[in-house]
């Protein structure tokens, strides 16, 4: 594999390599050495060979009065303005380099934020709970070096290096390593749409690497039609799925990528330079643009938002922002996603203010990653209240069967299977000029809310940058054990022995043959399974009982008799029956 960005080892010590068009000059520094001058090879690139190796701490000299870190570091001292280090992560003594990975339909995905599980040990220890658990893939929020200790990992600088506030890269290594000895598969959430506020050096000796017609929310969209840009982030997804071992990466946000032909590209190198592996590509993705996703396309699922955006209000009936587009009709709605993947298709969203999506009904289930919580439903709510806290618990265990019996790919957020009372708040670590904009930023955002008119409520939503935001965000994994999250909790290791043993293994060529609203809050949807069953899910949400027939051998009900009242024409309120028949 050719790679431009990053160190490299060679013989006698490692040839260093930056793309600084904006510079006249390029010094490499490293701790304890005289500078050198490093070799101008035309379009931007330096480079030069030296005689140092493993721990060498280094950075670059772009300009007279600037001095930067290495924009492709494999790790990092003294965070996201310090010096890089030299990392030789081939040396990690894998114990099971023989692991392949699993296949996608397998698909059960616990995402966690690798911080409030202790760092990367932290979740380490916690593998063999979520294996008993039915889990069989961990998806690490972003891990790449970002300022200060703390935070969500989508305002990341240097996204080759891991975040040294969560451990070495070594521990990381060694994490993935344990999971696939658990037999888990280890996804990573990546992010190529932009870099944060704070550390972000590119902007100074680099400016082609972004697009200042282009614009973001982040500001200036990054610049794929530059080859040394596209090169940085192949490079970077092959680094974490090459050196660390990770089974997939989900891409965040690509609809603020400008070129997404560029995607493809990228998925598909991938597939070619990684032969022989389950390697699982996700995209976020709000233009629900199901020419990406397989079979046709070379990415194997979207998050489906519209999946969350019609059960959240069906659940708590809440309306405002988004979830506008969603809370009308909403067992309509649900049973075209079930159906067919999207709700928006194509449609004119009134809440974007224009058309969204593409026909998905050609997809197969598993196109689509389906959950009820996740880090941006729970943590960009005001005080991060988890679903508990604001549904009815028989509906919420009715909207969990649905969720983890469904043939789409299903989704926990930590703490979810045992319904975790700790908010999951944004937090972050900013320093003393940006913490004050990112708290009343935030603010802000919420005062077009009804629940935030009164600049006093929006006063109490949390500081993102108080230290106590991340620690009351962490989930106290010993409530598992006390009622009624024990009951919750083996609620959910049930469901996914069903999945694991009637389901997963008839995924593939999996069809729906349907769905229907049968009430306010209920839907009917049916699926034919690879060996031929089919596979029939009656939901209820609402505090009504529906008018609603089906019947086969029973798989799961919520509540004892829901079979039987089923199949004599009700669906009882606020349950979900699963049934299998011919």
């Amino acid at each position: 594999m050719t790679t431009l960005w990053g160190p490299v080892s060679r013989a006698g010590g490692t040839r260093f390599r930056l793309w600084a068009p904006d510079s006249d000059a390029v010094l490499l520094e490293v701790e304890g050495r005289a500078p050198i001058p490093m070799a101008a090879q035309g379009q931007g690139w330096f480079t030069l060979d030296a005689p140092v190796g493993e721990g060498a701490r280094y950075r670059f000299r772009v300009a007279p009065g600037l001095v930067v870190p290495d924009p492709a570091s494999r790790a990092q001292a003294g965070g996201v303005h310090g010096a890089s280090v030299l990392t030789d992560l081939a040396a990690y003594p894998w114990r099971h380099a023989d692991w392949r990975g699993r296949p996608w339909h397998e698909a059960v995905i616990y995402e966690v934020h690798a911080g409030a599980m202790g760092g990367f040990g932290g979740v380490r220890e916690a593998l063999p709970r979520l294996k008993a658990l039915g889990v069989t893939a961990i998806e690490l929020m972003p891990v790449a070096e970002a300022p200060g200790a703390r935070g969500w990992g989508y305002d990341g600088v240097l996204p080759f290096a891991p975040h040294a506030a969560l451990g070495a890269p070594q521990e990381l290594q060694a994490l993935v390593d344990a999971a696939h000895g658990e037999g888990l598969m280890v996804l990573l959430d990546v992010v190529f749409n932009h870099f944060g506020p704070d550390g972000a050096y590119l902007h100074a000796y680099a400016k082609r690497f972004f697009d200042e017609g282009v614009h973001t929310p982040w500001g200036a969209a990054i610049n794929f039609a530059e080859s040394a840009v596209r090169a940085y982030f192949e490079e970077c997804a092959l680094h974490w799925l090459r050196d660390y071992r990770f089974d997939g990466l989900r891409l965040d946000a690509v609809h603020a990528i400008p070129d997404p032909d560029w995607l493809d590209h990228l998925a598909r190198r991938i597939r070619a330079e990684l032969p022989g592996r389950h390697i699982h590509l996700v995209l976020e993705n709000e233009h629900n643009a199901a020419r990406h996703l397989a079979p046709d396309g070379p990415f194997d699922a979207q998050w489906n938002d519209d999946g969350h955006n019609i059960l959240h209000p069906l659940l708590t009936g809440e309306r405002e922002g988004y979830y506008e587009d969603f809370a009308e009709d909403g067992a309509a709605k649900l049973a075209t996603v079930l159906g067919q993947g999207f709700l928006f298709q194509g449609q004119h969203s009134a809440h974007l203010g224009a058309p969204r999506g593409e026909p998905s009904a050609h997809l197969p289930p598993t196109a689509f990653v389906l959950f009820l919580q996740n880090h941006d439903q729970v943590g960009n709510r005001a005080f991060g209240e988890r679903l508990p806290a604001l549904a009815d618990p028989d509906a919420l265990a009715a909207a969990t069967a649905l969720l983890l019996l469904c043939p789409q790919i299903p989704l926990l957020f930590m703490g979810e299977e045992w319904g975790a009372t700790a908010p999951f708040l944004f937090f972050t670590d900013h320093n003393a000029e940006l913490a004050p904009l990112v708290r009343e930023g935030r603010r802000r955002e919420f005062a077009r809310f009804a629940a935030f008119a009164d600049p006093a409520m929006r006063a109490r939503i949390p500081d993102p940058n108080e230290a106590t935001t991340f620690t009351a965000s962490i989930p106290d994994v010993e409530e598992a054990a006390r009622e009624p999250h024990a009951t919750v909790l083996a609620l959910y290791t049930q469901m996914l022995a069903l999945r694991h043993a009637r389901i997963i293994p008839h995924l593939p060529g999996a069809v729906a043959l349907g769905a229907e609203a049968v009430g306010e809050k209920a839907v009917l949807a049916r699926w034919r399974l690879s060996n031929q069953e089919e596979l029939t899910l009656a939901c209820n949400l609402g505090e009504a009982p529906a008018a609603c027939t089906a019947r086969g051998a029973l798989l799961f009900e919520g509540r004892e008799g829901a079979a039987a009242a089923l199949a004599a024409g009700t669906l009882p309120a606020r349950t979900t029956v699963a049934l299998l028949g011919s």
